[in-house]
């Protein structure tokens, strides 16, 4: 773990940079409640330990044949922690609280069982995935889709930024799992198009950003509208007292299972906070660390969308592959950008917050925030976008 403030070496051959008009505005936003303190020393992961183990299998998991040729198909041999100690609980149907941060497996955690009783009851039930963006809603089906494939299991997706006369059309045949954003799901209620009481398990995925978004009267709602579930599974890469109010009313005597404090970062992300002096230019700071050959797949952090896309343009100005994703994009542009950014045609990726959740991309080599965020949970969410899949990630963090 590196948390000295010195700046990484550029590489000396790097090409041209044009900084005339490199952005150096400051935002209008308030400032980051994150002292230097916290985050060099809360934020830091704890002593490594030994990686989880699980006692068994895929192939000695109680599911589905078919189920199990697929994820055989996708290259999954033994569950993750996460899948591991909830695997049990959810085929025996028991309402779940999961606390775990994103890159743990959750997503298969809640769908493996899911699917395996679709596929036992003959797909005689409904199931709703309730997220918070639109790219993880995106992620949420895609990962269904792997599972089912040639299972003759269907999905529908519901989003905001896309065309609802084709949701309109695609409620006219029945999906076995329906997953979308709250706004969107509620404009389809109040059409009439889709009846919450058709569903009988609730799945409510990244439940703390949904609050942190203001979701919390469209999730109740929505949760209220399916009196009859019989199960609902809820997780979260946090938990503190104003979620447990909702949690305590969401779900009736959970299995809790923990994979994660939520609090620290994990062992495989190096940090290291670069001190910008006054006068100095933090853009050409910026450039000369991408100039870097190590500096392959880079995300980038900035607070509002207005910065995001300014940070994009001057990038593109001066010679950087970069694209930009944050909530005044349609989806369309969004997942062209994230598909340019996974195959490695745009070396750079600059997001906020809320349009980075949920991403799936395993390799990317550095997050550097280019501004502080606001909070610290934010903080170990962005870094999160690293060191994933047992990799090693840096973490960079500007401070004027």
């Amino acid at each position: 773990m590196n948390t000295t403030h010195k700046r990484p070496a550029s590489r000396k051959a790097g090409p041209k940079r044009n900084t005339n008009n490199a952005p150096q505005k400051r935002s209008r936003k308030k400032q980051s409640s994150i002292d230097v303190d916290l985050l060099t020393q809360k934020a830091m992961p704890q002593a490594p330990t030994e990686p989880y183990r699980a006692s068994r299998t895929f192939a000695d998991v109680p599911v589905h044949k078919a189920l199990k040729s697929n994820i055989a198909r996708k290259g999954f041999d033994t569950p993750t922690e996460i899948q591991d100690k909830t695997l049990d609980a959810l085929l025996a149907g028991r309402d779940l609280l999961g606390i775990a941060q994103t890159g743990t497996g959750k997503t298969a955690a809640f769908l493996i069982p899911l699917i395996h009783r679709m596929l036992q009851e003959k797909g005689d039930f409904q199931a709703l995935v309730l997220v918070p963006t639109r790219e993880l809603a995106v992620q949420v089906e895609e990962e269904f889709k792997g599972l089912t494939a040639g299972l003759k299991l269907y999905s529908a997706c519901f989003i905001g930024g896309t065309n609802i006369n084709r949701d309109l059309q695609t409620l006219r045949r029945k999906s076995h799992l329906v997953v979308g954003t709250p706004g969107r799901l509620k404009d389809l209620q109040q059409r009439k198009a889709l009846r919450f009481n058709d569903f009988s398990i609730l799945i409510l995925d990244e439940f703390d950003r949904m609050l942190d978004m203001g979701f919390n009267k469209e999730v109740m709602r929505i949760a209220e509208a399916i009196p009859q579930r019989q199960q609902t599974m809820l997780f979260s890469a946090t938990l503190d007292k104003q979620q447990q109010v909702f949690i305590d009313q969401l779900l009736k005597k959970p299995v809790e299972v923990k994979v994660s404090s939520g609090e620290t970062t994990n062992e495989h992300i190096d940090q290291e906070i670069i001190k910008v002096a006054e006068g100095e230019n933090k853009f050409q700071v910026l450039l000369e660390m991408l100039a870097r050959p190590d500096f392959d797949k880079v995300l980038i952090f900035a607070e509002t969308k207005r910065w995001v896309s300014r940070v994009n343009r001057q990038l593109e100005k001066s010679g950087i592959t970069s694209d930009e994703i944050h909530g005044n994009k349609s989806q369309n542009y969004r997942q062209r950008a994230l598909k340019r950014f996974k195959s490695g045609q745009v070396q750079v990726l600059v997001a906020t917050d809320v349009a980075a959740r949920g991403l799936d991309v395993s390799d990317v080599t550095h997050v550097i925030n280019y501004q502080m965020p606001s909070s610290l949970d934010s903080y170990i969410h962005r870094i999160g976008r690293t060191g994933r899949a047992g990799k090693t990630g840096k973490a960079y963090t500007f401070l004027n």
